[in-house]
């Protein structure tokens, strides 16, 4: 799991959730099949939890890329790569 910064429009009531970015992650591979078969989509979901209440969500995702952006890495205190 990788702490990813929410998005600053959310709902969410913490700045970052920690989710499954593991593309060989079978509960993301299936997903793709899963939304396509019920909702005709193109998209999948990763495994999110909130660290304040523990519980854990899907989180869809568009793309393999999707979201991937927002990974908070910790290199030296909450400093995100490449900075």
């Amino acid at each position: 799991m990788d702490k990813w910064r929410v998005p600053e429009a959310s709902t969410w009531d913490t700045e970052f959730h920690y989710v499954c970015f593991n593309d060989e992650c079978p509960y993301f591979v299936r997903g793709w099949s899963w939304m396509q078969e019920k909702y005709q989509a193109k998209a999948s979901y990763r495994h999110c939890i909130d660290p304040v209440t523990g519980c854990s969500r899907p989180l869809p995702v568009w793309s393999l890329t999707a979201l991937k952006d927002g990974i908070i890495y910790n290199n030296n205190a909450d400093s995100e790569k490449g900075n």
